[in-house]
């Protein structure tokens, strides 16, 4: 027969190292750590491990878990916890969500936090939500044009330039106002523009940067007090994986993705200007598009971007309508 001592020493043994063992989630991206993006993922992964309540979160940056663009699916059926994701990515499942990456629909980073506050983001949270999805961290980010030659702040600007944009919206809407297109990931901007393949680019201001874009070209026309290029790229968690967790740990999380929401949304601003200076001190000069550019920008997208969305869409045009609601 075991001794009463023995059996008390082992249960206490045992129960503290189920204690030790901390629930952990993963969490992919497809950016470096030096990337805001994986910023707002530490931020929330240091947070939690700062509360205490027995959740930890690994992070996997630089695509290293997923390939960027196949993250959503794992996410779902709960093979991912989280992740750091442009939601437009999955719009070939959802085509709701390419609004998310729409010229014109979003004027400036305090009207995308208007946005991602607004019904028109609880419509794409619904639909979020039916593939198990939720959201912990809502953020944009922005991004401008790029000129090799001249400048680009208004739609004339682009005729019969051969030009590289983020996102089929947006080619669509640049062909609308006489461009040709020349498809090519970001990264390709570089060498496109060195051997005269391309004239001008859309893309992001961290793109922009990182990929040394202004030893090419000679005018930038960044995001400003008013931008065409933004993209919701938010923090995303699988929802039962949530619900599983006990009420101090969904506590924990939800703090720290308020915390990380408003980083977010400060450095997205301090990128943006950051990236003008990179830009002037390199020579490059720096143009500006004017709330009268970005409305003849958005007159044409809503006759080619946004007429090709609602066509596409069973419920494009209730949802078109929600997001240029919000002023």
């Amino acid at each position: 027969m075991k001794s009463p001592l023995l059996t008390a020493t082992a249960l206490v043994a045992m129960m503290s190292a189920q204690a030790a063992q901390a629930t952990e989630l993963r969490l992919s991206h497809q950016w470096s750590t030096q990337d805001i993006r994986h910023n707002v993922a530490q931020m929330v992964a240091d947070e939690v491990a700062a509360a205490d309540v027995d959740l930890a979160i690994k992070i996997f940056p630089s695509k290293s878990l997923f390939k960027p663009r196949e993250q959503y699916k794992p996410l779902s059926r709960g093979q991912l916890d989280m992740t750091v994701f442009p939601l437009s990515y999955a719009g070939g499942q959802r085509p709701a969500f390419n609004l998310t990456l729409m010229p014109g629909l979003v004027k400036n980073h305090d009207h995308a936090a208007r946005l991602s506050d607004s019904p028109f983001m609880e419509e794409l949270k619904t639909e979020m939500a039916e593939d198990d999805v939720m959201v912990l961290v809502n953020g944009y980010l922005a991004g401008g044009f790029v000129g090799k030659d001249k400048c680009i702040t208004k739609p004339e600007d682009v005729s019969g330039l051969q030009t590289r944009a983020a996102g089929k919206s947006f080619e669509q809407m640049l062909v609308g106002a006489g461009a040709s297109i020349a498809s090519m990931a970001s990264s390709e901007i570089y060498s496109a523009m060195q051997t005269g393949v391309l004239d001008a680019a859309n893309t992001s201001s961290s793109s922009f940067v990182s990929y040394r874009i202004f030893e090419q070209v000679s005018c930038y026309t960044p995001a400003g007090d008013v931008a065409l290029w933004f993209l919701y790229q938010p923090l995303l968690m699988n929802k039962s994986t949530f619900d599983g967790l006990d009420g101090a740990q969904q506590e924990a999380l939800l703090a720290a993705a308020e915390k990380a929401e408003a980083f977010y949304l400060k450095e997205a601003k301090i990128q943006d200007a950051a990236s003008v200076e990179v830009f002037r001190e390199a020579g490059v000069e720096i143009a500006e598009m004017t709330p009268s550019d970005f409305d003849a920008w958005r007159a044409l997208a809503q006759e080619t971007a946004y007429k090709s969305f609602v066509e596409s869409v069973p419920n494009g045009q209730s949802l078109l309508d929600m997001a240029l609601s919000v002023e």
